[in-house]
């Protein structure tokens, strides 16, 4: 173990780069998370639609995706991804974890457009809408409100996922700190150092989505 003053020492010389790879961190995760929202309220729309083949698609979708590793998916996706077409690092691994992502959004949706009482719809039908627009209308704004203290923890999870980039070679947290670690032969400090940076993320992330559902409850009442 690095003695503290060794590790302070490393921790402020080093925080330029891990203050850029931070931001990387950040970006990749944001990123993946729109795109995850896109593809989980997809997903979740397919599976509670009336044509039962859409809702299989939808299970088969969330069956693979939970059933093997993220870092077989990012692989999968990387190199399938470059063996058609030219892609960065940055989209190949964005697009992988808002994949992954996606799956987990869609159960997040599923659960809370199906909490929405029932008498809704009817309501809307009863006003002459289709079923269509009383969804987007109706069903749609009440679900994303209460699935948003979901998605924060969801982003937290996407987050601390983004550190398998670093097997790609993006230079986000994990990379740098391992990259650091190995040309230093002292692993154990940067990996601390690393250690730091995402309890911090992680830490500030978790107090906004705790203030944001306080939030949300004192609106409700």
């Amino acid at each position: 173990m690095p003695s503290f003053s060794h590790f302070f020492d490393t921790l402020i010389s080093s925080k330029g780069l891990f203050i850029d790879a931070m931001m990387v961190t950040l970006e990749l995760t944001v990123v993946s998370i729109l795109i995850g929202i896109i593809f989980g309220l997809f997903f979740a729309l397919l599976k509670i639609s009336r044509i039962k083949v859409l809702g299989y698609i939808s299970n088969l979708y969330v069956f693979l995706v939970r059933g093997t590793p993220l870092i077989v998916q990012i692989f999968i996706l990387y190199f399938g991804f470059s063996g058609i077409f030219l892609i960065s690092d940055f989209w190949a691994a964005a697009l992988a974890l808002a994949f992954h992502n996606g799956a987990y959004i869609a159960e997040i949706f599923r659960g809370t457009i199906q909490s929405v009482d029932k008498g809704q719809m009817e309501a809307g039908r009863s006003l002459g809408m289709t079923r269509s627009t009383t969804i987007r209308r109706i069903i749609l704004p009440q679900a994303f409100r209460r699935a948003l203290p979901p998605l924060g923890n969801q982003f937290i999870i996407g987050l601390k996922d983004s550190s398998l980039a670093a097997f790609i070679s993006m230079n986000e947290l994990f990379n740098v700190a391992t990259t650091l670690g190995s040309n230093n032969f002292d692993e154990m400090t940067y990996l601390l150092i690393v250690a730091v940076y995402y309890l911090v993320l992680v830490a500030i992330l978790t107090l906004a989505v705790s203030l944001f559902e306080k939030k949300l409850a004192v609106s409700d009442r």
